[in-house]
């Protein structure tokens, strides 16, 4: 049973990554935080440009709808950053000191080091486990059907028994010819050695970083709540009901919704915003009714309505239409 790797926090209010009029989060903590915290799954672009073959398996970053960006933002637990000016100023303007400079390679080396050690000994495991395996079937007898002798090189005619001979090679005389003959070093026991032989220490292996913190410094300035559509009311309204909402292009729709991660359930509502006086054509009732109910969904419109006496959740008006001719 594989062990469960422990959450690492994250401090919040965390950064949102403004790029292209895209929303992006890079630090794989923050995509875990938002997915179990705040039922935010987001969509994972990160390919692979030299084997587009492999592009199948996303990773990060992360985007983000607008809609998700800017309920993290009225959150309270996110902020949105320039991607472009922030790396200029900090890289290009001189935003890093020396000794700031010298402390994150020192950073990176010590985890480079860390990750070596750990690596080094899994392999050391590995090594052992296999060792001890094949010890286990020597001693069973059953790992060998080939006789011994058989495995034994010729080493010239044989003595009598009980003829003692006085020039009986030593230890160093029988390492030296198994280094000389390699048929000999193939299948003759290796001579122990009394020294222990000192095991360097793993060469410290190169990282590169998902983010530019900690030597990249944001500011946690206030900037103008991402934009959004009509349809954001609706987005907020299932999101508070405990909701995972997706992009709905597979669907023709502007959301999917789904009772819980989508790793674990399948959507149950196709749902599209809409201002509460905005005309719309009737086949497009019909045409995602028909959908909806085809692919086993319910096909939900909504929007807020304008009235001075309703406010908060009370002022959204749902619909789930379904089509019960098919």
């Amino acid at each position: 049973m594989a062990t469960q790797v422990p959450a690492v926090p994250v401090q919040e209010p965390f950064p949102i990554f403004m790029l292209a009029h895209k929303y992006l989060i890079y630090d794989p903590n923050v995509i875990a935080h938002i997915r179990q915290a705040y039922n935010i799954s987001g969509v994972l672009i990160g390919s692979l440009p030299q084997a587009p073959q492999q592009n199948v398996f996303l990773g990060a970053p992360l985007e983000l709808m607008p809609e998700e960006a800017r309920l993290l933002v009225e959150k309270e637990v996110g902020y949105i950053v320039d991607d472009v000016k922030a790396h200029k100023q900090n890289f290009l303007n001189g935003g890093l000191s020396l000794e700031e400079r010298k402390a994150y390679q020192d950073a990176l080396r010590k985890q480079g080091s860390t990750a070596a050690n750990e690596a080094s000994k899994r392999t050391e495991e590995r090594k052992k486990t296999a060792l001890k395996q094949k010890a286990e079937q020597a001693a069973s007898g059953d790992w060998n059907d080939i006789p011994e002798d058989m495995l034994r090189p010729p080493t010239g005619p044989r003595k009598k028994s009980g003829m003692a001979d006085d020039n009986t090679p030593t230890d160093e005389a029988k390492k030296q010819e198994t280094e000389d003959d390699p048929d000999n070093a193939l299948f003759s026991t290796p001579v122990t050695s009394t020294l222990k032989s000192a095991v360097p220490a793993p060469m410290p292996l190169a990282l590169t970083p998902t983010t530019s913190q900690p030597p990249l410094k944001y500011a946690n300035e206030s900037r103008p709540l991402p934009d959004v559509s009509a349809s954001y009311d609706l987005y907020k309204y299932m999101h508070d009901k405990d909701y995972f909402l997706a992009p709905g292009l597979r669907f023709g729709c502007q959301y999917m919704a789904y009772p819980g991660d989508p790793l674990r359930f399948h959507s149950h509502f196709l749902c599209n915003g809409m201002d509460w006086d905005q005309e719309f054509d009737l086949l497009d009732i019909v045409g995602g009714g028909r959908l909806g109910t085809g692919v086993k969904k319910g096909f939900l419109i909504g929007g807020k309505e304008v009235n001075e006496h309703a406010s908060g959740e009370q002022s959204i008006r749902p619909f789930c239409i379904e089509w019960a001719g098919m």
